[in-house]
């Protein structure tokens, strides 16, 4: 099974020792990484961003690894339905220059908090199904896939990934399943996986340490989930997320596609990664 690593695992060494999207792919063969993907290609201002995007995919070959997708935000509900399509439009030939076969999109983050009705999931989810489905069925003629992330709250819970995966209705369109991010909606990893694993064409593994909502806040470093609970990324198997458990059932479901750690907590950037790395390696020898 190939294991990669999301360019924003290296947020920090980026922001802190300005490494360039080239030493990313650098530090991901050197730590023993198979693929790559990429939040942004991270184009100098004024170079074209198809451009960057077909030298960082030279440069991944040149190396031997695999760009695994593209994973870029958007809004489908409150940003001008028109406008954000000719965008995504965009960011799908920044995918195709990478040479990937699948892209995630954001959905919508929720209304404003000042709508008092009509706020509800599923008079979203009547505004985006469509929206989403217009975006794959372009996506399509590329040879690209659509999916969307478990993130954002507002649509981050298995009920409701399941409800928007299926109102799109498309064979092209699936789910990115974050093995961490159920628990900010306060959905239990495990479990929200046993249902989803069908939906899965790619899956971020990521942990998470976990503090009950009625805990002292544990202070800087930590968010609360939409309950109150509070939350700190941390190394792959250092943590509460039952990373195991969610792989074992991955497995099962025969899911067959390719896995990203995403890292997001405090520990030092490459320790954080090889460890995450290690710790994948000998649960799916297990």
């Amino acid at each position: 099974m190939k294991i990669g690593v999301s360019s924003y695992s290296m947020e920090n060494l980026r922001r802190q020792k300005g490494i360039s999207v080239f030493e990313m792919i650098d530090l991901a063969v050197e730590l023993g990484f198979a693929s790559i993907e990429f939040t942004d290609v991270y184009a100098p201002e004024g170079k074209d961003k198809v451009e960057q995007a077909k030298e960082i995919a030279a440069y991944a070959k040149e190396k031997g690894i695999e760009v695994s997708t593209y994973t870029i935000g958007a809004d489908l509900l409150l940003k001008d339905e028109a406008e954000e399509f000719e965008r995504l439009k965009g960011e799908l030939k920044i995918a195709e220059a990478l040479g990937v076969n699948k892209m995630r999109h954001d959905i919508c983050w929720g209304f404003p908090a000042e709508k008092k009705t009509k706020r509800g999931f599923d008079d979203a989810l009547a505004i985006v199904a469509p929206r989403a489905r217009k975006v794959t069925d372009y996506a399509e003629t590329l040879g690209i896939k659509t999916m969307f992330e478990n993130h954002g709250f507002f649509c981050q819970d298995s009920d409701r990934v399941e409800k928007l995966l299926n109102a799109v209705g498309s064979e092209n369109f699936g789910l990115l399943a974050d093995l961490g991010n159920f628990l900010c909606a306060d959905d239990n990893p495990a479990v929200a996986i046993g249902k989803l694993a069908p939906y899965a064409i790619h899956v971020h593994i990521k942990d998470f340490f976990v503090k009950n909502g009625m805990l002292p806040d544990p202070g800087n470093g930590w968010f609360r989930s939409r309950a109150g609970n509070y939350l700190r990324g941390t190394v792959v198997g250092h943590g509460d997320v039952p990373v195991k458990q969610c792989i074992e059932t991955l497995k099962r479901s025969g899911y067959s596609g390719s896995y990203s750690i995403e890292f997001e907590g405090l520990e030092e950037n490459v320790f954080a990664l090889r460890t995450g790395l290690e710790n994948l390696n000998r649960y799916f020898s297990e």
